[in-house]
Formats: structure tokens, C-alpha cells, sequence
């Protein structure tokens, strides 16, 4: 990309977002088209026209959703569906129109089958039934991949489907009723520690296998994928199948062992008990990165290096 090209991120503010932003601005790209919320309403279909018309961005990030972690989804089914859907169609539908160079649309692992064989491949979606907690999202993400998909095919769009395992780092929510779980067992940790507590409680068993990945990482990845020269791009997004890239860690674990770990670098001394009479969630969610790998990528930051920073960065947001 030319290092004055007219780059879109939407979604700037957003954990996975703000990595993108702060990832090529290290790269030198020096015109970031950045709207917040109040600026651009995303599920506003004609206040998305006008943006794009009067912006005519050369390249797009869309990194805007509506995301949480199973008490989010299991509390605004509708929202998360209804928004996610909204603001993925607005953008991809004017970025057609104005004629984007490439866009990369971020999704989530949990577009793969519930049972899903691990690790999960591109070519496992819609090969099984979606974890009912967060299905609605899930669709919505499904359906954004198959826009990519049907964009390119009928009117030549460069449209490609990113979809990273779950993201924590800089700029992460830490609301316990809706943010995922890493940033949540952060918080309540912290929370306990600071009040002495001698125990913090989590829900589920402990024993779903979850894989985490820094949010710079991410980011770099993403870039890395939307600066391929032209004859890998399109490999990618090609007819043949859907436009899709996952972008893993590479290792998973226990959400025990994960509560073990951030109580660690927490300094959280009690103990942990597990309430099993709340959901576990998909039993084990591993992407298989084999395909982003080959293209040249793979993460650096080691996980409890990553928690250290994302504790950090707790610290010096809710002091």
C-alpha cells in the first residue's frame, strides 16, 4: 500500500481496532480515516453512504461490532445480531460502491461448529451446529463472511475474512457482565485482591480450552495480510472458496489454568472456586493458523508476557 493511501478503520476504538491503528501508524501510513461512534453511527445505512462518498477510503479495516463474552450474548441476542449485521453490511455494501482496493473484515472463532474438530480449519464452517450462547453473533459473522464471498464474485471486490481467536491487550473492556473472560478474571482478581478477599469465584467448570492472542499481534497480522502482494491476496479471496484466514495462537488451555495464571500475575492469593451450575461454553476452541503462517506471520508476544501487559493496562485505565 502506498503510505499516503486513504485507510478506513472502523471500529478505531474498539480493542482490535485501536492495535490496527496503532500498527500502521508504526508502518508509517500517515492518512487514517477515524470516526468515533458519535461521528458515524455504522447502522445508519445512509449516514455510511455519505461517509463513504465524501471519504472515498482506498482501504478498509472493519474491526466495529458488537462483541461480549456468554453473558453479553446470552443477555442481547437481538442486539449483538441485529447491530453486527447492520454495521457489516453498511460498510461492505459502500465500500463496493466507491470502489475499496481491499477491505478485511474482522470475525471471531466462533463461527466454527460447536463440536468442531480441533484444530479448527478454514474449511470446517457450516460443517456442524453453533454453540447456542453465542449463535446470534456467530451467524452475523457467518453472514459477513458470505457477503466478502459474494462481493467478489459478482463484482470483482478484493473482500477477505479474517477470523481471530479470542483478543485481550491494550484498549480491552473489563465490565463484568459483558466483556470476555480474560479481561473479567483480570478485573475480579484485581478487585479481590485489593479487598482482601479470600475468594473469587468462576463461573463453569474450568474445564472448556480456550487460546488467546495480544491484540498486537493481531494487529500485525491483519496488516500483514492486507499488504500481500497482489498474486497472495488473491489466492485468498479467490472464487473457489470463502475468503477466509484464521489468526491464532497457536496453544490453548483450561480456563482453570487460565484463573491460575492471572491470579499469579495479579498476585491473587486466595482460592478459586468454579460454579458449575453456570454455562461452560463451547468445550475447546483452537484454530488451526496454518494457512496465515505459510503467508509469513506468526505471533511474538508469549501469553504471560501479553497478561502482564494487559494487566498493566488495567492498572493505568481503572486505578
Amino acid at each position: 500500500m502506498d503510505k499516503q493511501a486513504r485507510i478506513y478503520v472502523a471500529g478505531h476504538r474498539g480493542l482490535a481496532g485501536s492495535a490496527i491503528v496503532r500498527q500502521l501508524q508504526r508502518r508509517g501510513y500517515g492518512n487514517l480515516l477515524l470516526s468515533t461512534h458519535a461521528e458515524l453511527e455504522l447502522c445508519d445505512q445512509a449516514a455510511v453512504r455519505d461517509f463513504f462518498q465524501r471519504e472515498r477510503p482506498d482501504y478498509v479495516f472493519l474491526a466495529a461490532a458488537r462483541v461480549g463474552g456468554i453473558v453479553a450474548n446470552s443477555s442481547y441476542p437481538a442486539e449483538f445480531i441485529h447491530s453486527n449485521l447492520a454495521v457489516q453490511t453498511n460498510v461492505l455494501h459502500e465500500s463496493w460502491r466507491v470502489g475499496v482496493k481491499r477491505l478485511l473484515f474482522l470475525g471471531s472463532s466462533c463461527i466454527y461448529p460447536r463440536d468442531c474438530p480441533q484444530p479448527m480449519k478454514e474449511e470446517y464452517l457450516l460443517t456442524g451446529p453453533l454453540e447456542a450462547t453465542n449463535r446470534p453473533y456467530a451467524v452475523a459473522k457467518i453472514a459477513g463472511i458470505e457477503m466478502c464471498w459474494s462481493y467478489n464474485r459478482q463484482y470483482g471486490t478484493r473482500f477477505l475474512a479474517a477470523m481471530p481467536t479470542n483478543l485481550y491487550g491494550p484498549g480491552d473492556s473489563y465490565d463484568l457482565n459483558n466483556s470476555h473472560v480474560l479481561p473479567a478474571l483480570i478485573r475480579k482478581m484485581h478487585e479481590a485482591m485489593q479487598g482482601g478477599l479470600e475468594e473469587v469465584v468462576i463461573w463453569g467448570t474450568g474445564a472448556p480450552m480456550r487460546e488467546f492472542l495480544y491484540s498486537e499481534d493481531m494487529a500485525e497480522a491483519c496488516v500483514h495480510l492486507i499488504e500481500l502482494p497482489a498474486e497472495k491476496f488473491e489466492e485468498l479471496v479467490g472464487d473457489t472458496s470463502p475468503p477466509l484466514v484464521n489468526i491464532g495462537y497457536g496453544e490453548d488451555l483450561s480456563i482453570a489454568k487460565l484463573a491460575q495464571t492471572v491470579a499469579r500475575v495479579v498476585r491473587f492469593r486466595g482460592s478459586l472456586r468454579f460454579d458449575t451450575s453456570k454455562p461452560d461454553g463451547t468445550p475447546r476452541k483452537l484454530l488451526d493458523s496454518a494457512r496465515l503462517n505459510a503467508l509469513g506471520w506468526r505471533p511474538r508476544t508469549h501469553f504471560d508476557e501479553g497478561i502482564a501487559a494487559a494487566y498493566k493496562d488495567f492498572l493505568s485505565r481503572y486505578p
